[in-house]
């Protein structure tokens, strides 16, 4: 086998190598895409509840999504330390 032979195939080897690397980059960004990812609920309120929650919202510069966020995050922060 000649150094033409060999180098041609060290070659092959090495965009396989690459190939490989972005296969196993792209699939650890689709898991850490996976996690990330927030999880959409649908929530029923009260007409009342939801203008004193856009209320506070509005009063905090949030959206009222975030605002609903806030406070179950707030709920269950409180939930974990008793």
């Amino acid at each position: 086998m000649d150094i033409d032979d060999r180098e041609k195939k060290l070659q092959e080897r090495l965009e396989r190598i690459k190939e490989l690397e972005d296969e196993i980059s792209s699939r650890e960004k689709a898991v850490k895409a996976r996690e990330k990812a927030e999880k959409q609920v649908l929530l029923r309120l009260a007409p009342s509840l939801w203008r004193q929650i856009a209320q506070w919202a509005d009063d905090d510069y949030r959206s009222i999504n975030s605002q609903i966020e806030f406070l179950l995050n707030e709920a269950v922060r409180g939930r974990r330390k008793t």
